[in-house]
C-alpha cells in the first residue's frame, strides 16, 4: 500500500496549490537595509515558494490562492508570479482605496547576511490584502471538486497573520480531505507573527487544530515545540547526531497523537556563519526515519526559501516516485542549491537536482 494515496494527475486540473501570502521583497545585495540606496526587487512568501519551485525546477501545474491590493505593486507581484509559470487565476483583487488605509500588499525589506552577521528580515505587512482573506473568500468546492487538486500546500506562517487566515486554512484543509487531496502543512514557527495576538498558547491552539487534516506535517523541533506542544529538551538549531535521536522520539509522540500524519520532514541545519552551514534532512515514514545525503560545510549564498525548496523537492519526490527516501533526498538537494542563488525562490533545474542526488559536486559543466 502507498504511503500517500495521491490523485492521478489525469484526474486533476492541478498537481500542487498553495495557500498563503506573497510578498515584494526587497534586497540589498551585499549591503545593509539601513545604509543602501538601491534594491534587488523578488518575490517570496513561504507558501508561493513551494508552488513556484514545484512548476520552475520540476516541472509540475500549480497554482497560488492569494490576494493583492489592486495597484501597480500588486500588478508587479503578479507579473513575478507569471515569470515563475504559476497560475495566477485564483487571485483574489481588491480595489486600492489610493493610500493604502485599508488594504496594501505586504513588503519583506531582507538582507542575506555574511560570515558572523545573520540574515535579517523586516517585514512591512499590516493591511495586506492577503492577511483579511477569510472563510467564503475561495470557491474551495470549485477547486477541489471540479478542477481537481492532487496536493495542497499551505503553513504557519499564514495562519499567524490574523484570526481570519487560520479560519480560512481550516476550511480550505477541510474541503480538501473531503475530496481526497493530501495536505502538507509547514509549521514555520515566527515567534514575532505570533507574540501579539496570544504567543505560543495561541500557536498551539490554532496549529493543532489544522494539525487534524495534515497528511505531511514538515518542521524542526521548535517549531513542533512551539506550534503543537511536544518538548524535547537540549535540542536547538545545531542539532547534533545526539539530538536527533531526541529529535526522532518527539516525531514519535506526535504521529501517535496526530495519526492522519502520515509523513513528517525537517531539515538538519548547523549555523556555523551566515554562510556555512551544515545541511540535511530526515523524514518519518510509514514508521520508519529516512536521512538525506549530509552536506556539510555547504556555502550559502542566500538562505531565505531554502527550507520551501526543501518542501518542494519532498513532494515532488512522493508525487513522482512515492519514495520517501527519494523524496527526502529530492528535497535537501533542492533546498541546498536554491541557497546558491539571491531570493526567496529556486533558480535550478531538475538536472541540477538529479546530479546532487546522484552523487554529483561542483565540476564545471560544459
Amino acid at each position: 500500500m502507498a504511503i500517500l494515496e495521491i490523485k492521478s494527475a489525469e484526474a486533476c486540473q492541478y498537481d500542487l496549490v498553495s495557500l498563503g501570502e506573497i510578498m515584494l521583497r526587497l534586497d540589498p545585495g551585499e549591503g545593509r537595509v539601513r545604509t543602501t540606496r538601491e534594491f534587488k526587487v523578488w518575490e517570496g512568501g513561504g507558501e508561493y515558494n513551494v508552488a513556484r519551485g514545484l512548476r520552475r525546477c520540476f516541472g509540475l501545474r500549480t497554482g497560488v490562492v492569494t490576494a493583492f491590493a489592486d495597484n501597480e505593486v500588486g500588478r508587479l507581484l503578479e507579473d513575478f508570479i507569471l515569470q515563475g509559470g504559476v497560475d495566477a487565476s485564483l487571485i483574489n483583487w481588491v480595489p486600492y482605496d489610493g493610500i493604502g488605509r485599508t488594504v496594501r500588499n505586504g513588503l519583506n525589506f531582507t538582507e542575506r547576511g555574511y560570515g558572523i552577521r545573520g540574515a535579517v528580515g523586516v517585514p512591512d505587512r499590516g493591511l495586506t490584502a492577503a492577511s483579511q482573506m477569510k472563510v467564503g473568500d475561495v470557491d474551495w468546492e470549485d477547486l477541489f471538486g471540479r478542477k481537481g487538486v492532487r496536493w495542497l500546500h499551505t503553513g504557519g506562517i499564514y495562519a499567524a497573520l490574523s484570526e481570519t487566515t487560520a479560519g480560512l486554512i481550516q476550511e480550505a484543509v477541510q474541503v480538501a480531505k473531503k475530496y481526497g487531496t493530501i495536505v502538507s502543512y509547514d509549521l514555520n514557527y515566527r515567534p514575532s507573527l505570533w507574540k501579539t495576538i496570544g504567543g505560543k498558547e495561541k500557536a498551539q491552539e490554532v496549529n493543532r487544530e489544522i494539525a487534524k487534516y495534515v497528511d505531511v506535517m514538515i518542521g524542526n523541533e521548535e517549531d513542533f515545540t512551539a506550534c503543537l506542544g511536544f518538548e524535547v529538551e537540549g535540542v536547538d538549531e545545531n542539532i547534533s547526531a545526539i539530538e536527533i535521536d531526541k529529535f526522532k522520539a518527539m516525531i514519535e509522540t506526535a504521529v501517535s497523537d496526530f495519526p492522519n500524519f502520515k509523513v513528517t520532514a525537517t531539515t538538519l541545519r548547523a549555523v556555523k556563519t551566515a554562510t556555512v552551514n551544515d545541511w540535511g534532512a530526515i523524514c518519518w515514514a510509514n514508521g520508519q526515519f529516512y536521512e538525506s545525503r549530509p552536506f556539510p560545510d555547504l556555502e550559502i549564498m542566500d538562505r531565505v526559501g531554502g527550507g520551501d525548496s526543501f518542501a518542494s523537492g519532498l513532494i515532488y519526490g512522493f508525487l513522482a516516485f512515492g519514495d520517501p527516501d527519494k523524496a527526502v533526498n529530492y528535497g535537501a538537494a533542492h533546498g541546498a542549491l536554491a541557497m546558491t542563488t539571491p531570493g526567496d525562490t529556486s533558480m535550478v533545474s531538475v538536472k541540477d537536482v538529479e546530479k546532487i542526488v546522484g552523487g554529483g559536486g561542483a565540476r564545471v559543466v560544459r
